[in-house]
């Protein structure tokens, strides 16, 4: 993208930061008009009532028995209480309008701080010719049977894909199974099925430097979503088969073992390892975590990323790329997957203020988020179980993880939902310097960064 075009694109950022600023001081004007001498007080009852909150919601995760039961009917009554409060005092319409006013200066901040289209979408690649000999990996029994559903086999042997299925019910190595087709001839592999199947499958067309195919049959297709892939149309995603173009996309390694999306360890890894987990996550992270969070269960961990060190995290998430600003747990969104960095987020929380102070974000006292392109990862046990992909499996210490950038060419579809936009965290000292007079870019951003150099694709 030239400096012209991101000028363009660009000149109505300022507007939208001081935008922000005018919906902020309205809210503050409406609730202190209405609320006069007042306003202090009624403040006072929406932080304590924050404060319980928060509170309860870390009884209700730490404890069992009556308490747990007890802090969640305390977590759902603050609110209405406060509300309650607010009407008794003819404030409630002002509370609401307050809180709208806060929301809408959220919105535009987060929209004038937000990079250029260009800084966060992943370059594509021009495919020469379609794959004469692809071969995907298909498990009939992922995502709930979407392989069935969508008649994904028929669709791909249509389009000269050969299929094999993962219908047995003997344990087969899928690496195996991918290394054979490519002695054979294979020029594309893919998989529809769980990330934990695509990412043994990118390992070898990585190693054998042939594209990939990702297809969204499986349940909660983080992978997937990255690339940018219809989640609700599986049979979408064989369009790369014929009309597509190539992403470069980066792969984590952990013990010699691929991962395309996280590498867990401490509560979340602990969690996966159960064998209850399939059957009930819910119910089966509820029982362990108070034991997790109080440092009973699970060995205790400390990780060196890049020289940082990182001592007695209760859970680490080594991620192939970081994941959006204020995701503590892999579940959120990577706009690029080509930065050629892990992202590594570590967190330790042993008291209701430091619950409450994951809400902050990135500045958290009881969070640690970063970037490294290896971390090694000891325990006081000779051998630890990780959570890699949402597969459970336990690797011998120390354990090293490393980012091989730009290792795996993912062919998808033309026309395709693509990533949305990252939201940014809200600064409000760097939202102020752009919305000044000059309408600066806020130091730290990529468009700042990067001003007077050329763009390089990777």
């Amino acid at each position: 993208m030239t400096l012209k075009a991101a000028s363009a694109e660009s000149w109505w950022r300022p507007w939208l930061a001081r935008l922000s600023f005018a919906f902020a001081l309205a809210a503050v004007a409406v609730v202190a008009t209405a609320a006069g001498l007042r306003t202090f007080g009624m403040l006072a009852v929406g932080l304590a009532a924050a404060a319980v909150s928060l509170a309860a919601a870390f009884l209700f995760l730490s404890r069992r028995g009556a308490l747990r039961w007890l802090s969640l009917a305390v977590f759902v009554a603050a609110p209405a209480v406060v509300m309650a409060v607010y009407a008794l005092q003819s404030l409630l319409w002002a509370a609401l309008a307050g809180a709208a006013g806060w929301l809408l200066a959220g919105m535009t901040a987060r929209t004038a701080l937000a990079g250029d289209r260009g800084e966060w979408r992943m370059p594509e690649h021009p495919v020469a010719r379609p794959a004469r000999r692809p071969f995907l990996v298909m498990n009939p029994r992922s995502g709930g049977g979407k392989v069935g559903r969508f008649d994904l086999r028929r669709r791909a042997e249509d389009l000269g894909a050969e299929v094999f299925m993962l219908d047995g019910d003997e344990p087969v190595d899928v690496a195996e199974v991918a290394r054979g087709a490519v002695a054979r001839g294979a020029d594309l592999l893919g998989v529809a099925g769980g990330d934990g199947t695509q990412a043994l499958v990118a390992g070898i067309a990585a190693e054998h430097g042939i594209p990939f195919l990702v297809i969204t049959a499986g349940t909660r297709n983080h992978f997937a979503l990255d690339l940018g892939l219809d989640r609700d149309d599986p049979a979408a995603c064989l369009g790369a088969l014929s009309d597509a173009v190539e992403l470069r996309v980066d792969l984590g390694e952990i013990g010699g073992r691929t991962f395309v999306n996280n590498a867990s360890f401490g509560a979340y890894a602990e969690v996966v390892e159960s064998p209850a987990y399939r059957d009930d996550k819910l119910r089966t992270t509820l029982d362990l975590l108070p034991d997790l969070l109080h440092g009973h269960r699970g060995p205790r961990l400390t990780a060196h990323a890049d020289g940082a060190e990182i001592s007695a995290p209760q859970a680490l998430l080594i991620a192939n790329n970081p994941y959006g600003t204020g995701d503590i747990a892999g579940l959120g969104r990577r706009a690029r997957l080509d930065r050629g960095v892990l992202g590594v987020v570590a967190v330790t929380v042993d008291s209701a203020r430091q619950a409450a102070g994951l809400l902050r974000g990135r500045h958290a006292t009881g969070l640690r988020v970063l970037t490294a392109e290896e971390v090694t990862v000891t325990a006081d046990t000779p051998r630890l179980p990780v959570g890699v992909d949402g597969e459970s499996v336990i690797l011998p210490v120390p354990v090293r993880c490393t980012i091989r950038p730009g290792a795996l060419r993912v062919r998808v579809p033309r026309e395709r939902p693509g990533v949305p936009a990252p939201k940014p965290e809200v600064d409000w000292a760097r939202l102020l310097r752009l919305a000044g007079p000059h309408g600066r870019r806020p130091a730290g951003t990529p468009e700042a960064d990067r001003a007077g150099q050329p763009r390089v694709l990777r």
